[in-house]
């Protein structure tokens, strides 16, 4: 395949993918839960591996949009990272990646952070950026946060020119 030439489109499953971190001393602050940037580093490679899966290409981060952590994963617990792509542009793909924890022995799950995370796929020979696979939006939930993740690149894009004009 050529760099120039784009396979059929992909579909939003064939690249979602799920880790799985257990939560361990090393990765925690003085309060007993997880280092925000560790979760971040976890997000991003759950993101990578969505991108990669998608383009089949080498790919690097571009933007990391939102991070909302709304509750701590503490010591002992799992962090649960869910991954899936939302948005494929010409080269460029937004991946969603929800994290939740998970309590070992309770079982007892709850929400802990949404991030979104644009990767560009790059030529294997020249390493600038490729064209990817189109994205297949098969149900109702995809289309909508298709629709979301459109509004996130226009702002994305909004802020990049505003910040090259000063």
């Amino acid at each position: 395949m050529s760099t120039l030439t784009v396979p059929d489109g992909r579909r939003v499953a064939d690249s979602a993918t799920e880790m799985t971190q257990l939560v361990l001393p090393q990765h925690a602050n003085v309060h007993g839960s997880v280092l925000g940037g560790t979760v971040m580093h976890w997000v991003d490679l759950a993101a990578a591996i969505v991108a990669n899966r998608h383009s089949r290409r080498p790919v690097v981060t571009a933007a990391f949009d939102e991070m909302s952590f709304l509750a701590p994963i503490r010591v002992g617990q799992v962090a649960l990272l869910r991954a899936r792509l939302t948005l494929v542009d010409r080269s460029s793909m937004e991946i969603r990646v929800d994290v939740e924890s998970e309590d070992m022995l309770s079982g007892e799950r709850r929400a802990t952070g949404t991030a979104f995370v644009t990767f560009v796929a790059l030529d294997p020979a020249s390493h600038r950026p490729t064209p990817v696979p189109p994205l297949i939006l098969e149900t109702e939930d995809e289309r909508a946060e298709h629709g979301l993740a459109l509004e996130r690149r226009r702002e994305r894009v909004e802020r990049r020119k505003a910040a090259r004009q000063r």
